[in-house]
């Protein structure tokens, strides 16, 4: 009998175009071995180019999802993205309270094509989440939403400050632990405009690698290989900011 996959559930909104959200995260999961199960929080209406629409799940049925995977299937780890409104953020949070696994936040506050998914009400639940989280993987915007590492040391919750929308040849990538010296991943940028989902397939890849059984320092390096083999495999979809090639990653 082979032996099971961990189980990782992605909470988090659906991307119509595939490239970003729910379907990146499941693809990025069964890509590295694990069982992908979803709470989906939004659906919304997207392309390569923005975010049109968006339609919010109410509190009541993302807890059914999340109570429905967790009480038969179980879980290994976790990974949060989008949550649509306060009141989502808030019934994941109580949900995960004393959830006892990895769980990987990708603070989602802006899509790549400049969306705003996030409103002021849903980011102040966030204090709650990243008190939960084993990791909190916030881009340049959202860390300085957060106060920057002055703010997220005052919070006393380990993170990784991505460095992609930062300017310059080199991308540096740095993990946060409270107590532990900072661990610094720099690397040639990859020059494309392909980078839709780069987020929610990092901080699932991480989430996966944590429920295989990895160090969190060890899950984030293999999570970024992941992510840079991605975004040179990009397909070139759409007249926006195309999709990761999941697809090609082996």
């Amino acid at each position: 009998m082979s032996k099971r996959p961990p189980r990782i559930i992605a909470i988090a909104g659906s991307d119509s175009s595939g490239g970003a959200g729910i379907q990146a995260d499941i693809k990025t999961i069964t890509l590295l071995g694990g069982y992908a199960m979803t709470a989906i929080t939004a659906l919304t209406a997207q392309n390569t180019r923005g975010v049109h629409a968006v339609e919010a799940m109410s509190p009541d049925f993302v807890a059914a999802q999340m109570d429905a995977c967790l009480e038969d299937i179980g879980v290994d780890a976790v990974k949060i993205g989008m949550l649509g409104s306060a009141d989502i953020a808030e019934v994941v949070a109580d949900r995960l309270e004393d959830l006892p696994c990895p769980i990987v936040f990708d603070p989602v506050m802006v899509a790549t094509s400049g969306s705003v998914l996030a409103d002021p009400a849903t980011v102040e639940v966030f204090e709650w989440l990243m008190e939960l989280a084993t990791l909190t993987t916030p881009n340049v915007p959202e860390l300085a939403a957060m106060g920057g590492a002055a703010g997220m040391a005052e919070r006393n919750v380990a993170y990784l400050a991505k460095g992609g929308d930062a300017d310059g040849p080199m991308v540096e990538d740095r993990l946060v632990r409270p107590g532990l010296e900072d661990t610094v991943w720099s690397e040639a940028r990859i020059v494309t405009k392909h980078t839709h989902g780069t987020g929610c397939t990092l901080s699932s890849a991480i989430a996966t690698h944590l429920a295989l059984g990895l160090t969190l320092e060890e899950a984030v390096a293999e999570a970024r290989k992941f992510v840079r083999e991605a975004l040179k495999a990009a397909p070139g979809f759409g007249f926006g900011n195309g999709p990761l090639g999941h697809q090609a990653v082996r």
